[in-house]
């Protein structure tokens, strides 16, 4: 993966990612009750964040900027995983339901 890729997301494509210097750190974002929690997460450079939809409707994990490619429509027990490789913050939303939103911030 170039260095230039601020992240990756899914699990395929962040074989390349194994480098980064957080290797092996993974957080977890649990989608509950139409909400992210945490709604804001501090993690440090190559730490994958997982997200698991824990409600019955589905819900789609999406990055404000475009950061990084949003989920599949995410069905209850469904997980999404993105790796941050890049400094900086990261706001993302449901795009099924919009007032959902979160922040990782990537230091």
């Amino acid at each position: 993966m170039p260095a230039a890729i601020a992240l990756c997301s899914v699990a395929a494509s962040c074989a390349a990612a194994d480098a980064a210097p957080a290797k092996g750190v993974t957080h977890e974002v649990a989608i509950q009750n139409f909400a992210f929690a945490p709604k804001s997460l501090v993690v440090p450079v190559g730490t994958r964040v997982v997200w698991t939809n824990h409600d019955e409707e589905p819900h789609v994990v999406t990055s404000a900027g475009g950061a990084f490619v949003a989920s599949k429509a995410l069905d209850s027990g469904d997980t999404y995983t993105v790796m941050f490789l890049k400094p900086g913050t990261y706001t993302y939303y449901c795009s099924i339901r919009p007032m959902m939103v979160g922040t990782v911030i990537v230091q």
